[in-house]
């Protein structure tokens, strides 16, 4: 386009945005949150007209692949997590699949992790961590969480190392941290890879330092439910530009280019290459490395990405206010009730606020959880229980270090209740009267 027709274009853009911002005055209304009536989700977007006008002026690029916000995601998003690379991908549970499967890659050497290797996880889990182990042919070696914290129990890793085992994989439980100094020693002890998977915990840390910075891979979730959003998406996090080629190798196909989108000839030498078997001059923009996937996200969700970015310090310091606001007005159902904690060590970004209902107690979970629903308060379980016992998994290879008694204790009484920044003390105080409700019957 001239001049004359991009300063048009310009000023038309200006204008949409503009309309945009009227749009989600009138369209997004704050709505009276009524008992009984209202919903309490455990989870939700939260969100302003900014994330709109961002997400249609990446619309109006009509660059339907990554482009510049999703560089601008990356780096600023890098930088929040205390790393050095940030590469996204198109949802969590890629995230997780990407970071595993990179340690696979024969560029590793002596390092890469082989078919029938071991990978200590904790039971008491959610599946998409489990998954890529067992789809890259690895074995999983289950240890116990403990109750209260919800991580896995830092007695049993020690214990869960064999000669096979080459890699600790592990979820921050609902925004709390793992021990992150034991899980830390042990691998350099026995010269371990260490992923761990801050889907839940987005702006925690463990002394002081961001939970996602310390393993060799961490990974990250922008669903909805997060803490921070675009729909879909989420990030691979590495501290070496070692480990950066090879992420972004697996999640684009597997190619053994590093060209962003639209981009050619990258390394200056495209038609200059002789890799494997295949002819000098092979394009290198079509020769693959690794058994990779197509697995980006689009820059429009990095545009909702950049957005939320911007208000992820005051969405954490919500989580956490909202957190004692539950914890505060349940603590004198501590008989019956076990109520949630940080670690030793952590300060939690916390994903929800869990429950378990004490083996004595007078009443069950169900019912329990039953109530809280009849009165339009939702709840979720502790993701899978003891995994173990999950259909999916009853005939998977693995190791367990013992019997999981408090993974089945999660599995039988455990459930949570949101703590996202949508929530105001009016939502919380009628979470805490139901089931205050609810015991006074029961018991």
């Amino acid at each position: 386009m001239d001049a004359e027709q991009t300063t048009r274009a310009d000023e038309l853009r200006a204008q949409i945005l503009d309309l945009v911002t009227e749009y989600h005055a009138e369209a997004f209304p704050e709505r009276p949150f009524v008992g009984g009536i209202s919903n309490i989700p455990v989870s939700g977007k939260v969100f302003d007209d900014h994330e709109i006008r961002l997400l249609v002026d990446s619309s109006l690029d009509f660059w339907l692949t990554t482009g510049r916000f999703a560089e601008e995601f990356e780096a600023r998003f890098a930088k929040v997590m205390g790393v050095r690379h940030a590469m996204l991908v198109n949802s969590g549970s890629s995230a997780n699949l990407v970071a595993l499967s990179s340690l696979t890659s024969p560029r590793l050497k002596d390092r890469r992790l082989v078919e029938g290797d071991e990978v200590v996880t904790v039971a008491a889990g959610f599946p998409t961590t489990i998954n890529p182990i067992l789809q890259n042919r690895l074995v999983p070696v289950f240890v116990d969480a403990q109750l209260g914290t919800y991580e896995a129990d830092p007695e049993q890793l020690g214990a869960a190392i064999g000669p096979r085992t080459r890699a600790i994989f592990m979820a921050h439980t609902l925004g709390n941290a793992f021990d992150l100094d034991v899980v830390m020693e042990l691998a350099e002890e026995h010269d371990l890879w260490v992923i761990e998977d801050t889907c839940d915990a987005v702006g925690a840390r463990w002394n002081g330092r961001p939970v996602g910075s310390f393993g060799d891979l961490a990974t990250t979730s922008f669903y909805p439910a997060h803490h921070i959003t675009m729909g879909e998406g989420g990030a691979v996090l590495a501290r070496k530009k070692s480990m950066r080629k090879i992420i972004e190798s697996f999640r684009d196909w597997g190619r053994d280019c590093w060209c962003a989108p639209g981009d050619d000839d990258t390394c200056g030498k495209r038609f200059d290459w002789q890799l494997g078997e295949l002819p000098r001059g092979y394009d290198h923009k079509y020769t693959y490395s690794h058994l990779g996937y197509n697995l980006k996200a689009t820059d429009m969700q990095a545009a909702v990405g950049v957005a939320q970015l911007e208000k992820l310090e005051g969405f954490v310091a919500a989580r956490r206010r909202n957190w004692q606001h539950l914890r505060d007005g349940l603590i004198d159902l501590e008989e019956h009730l076990i109520l949630p904690e940080a670690t030793p060590g952590c300060e939690p970004s916390w994903f929800g606020f869990a429950i378990t209902v004490r083996p004595e107690a007078p009443f069950s979970r169900f019912d329990l959880v039953q109530h809280l629903e009849s009165r339009r308060i939702a709840t979720r379980q502790l993701f899978g229980g003891n995994l173990m016992r999950q259909p999916a998994y009853l005939d998977m290879p693995h190791r367990a270090v013992g019997p999981m008694p408090n993974a089945d204790i999660i599995m039988d009484g455990t459930f949570w209740i949101g703590v996202y920044p949508g929530l105001n003390n009016e939502m919380l105080d009628y979470m805490v009267e139901a089931i205050h409700e609810y015991i006074r019957t029961a018991v």
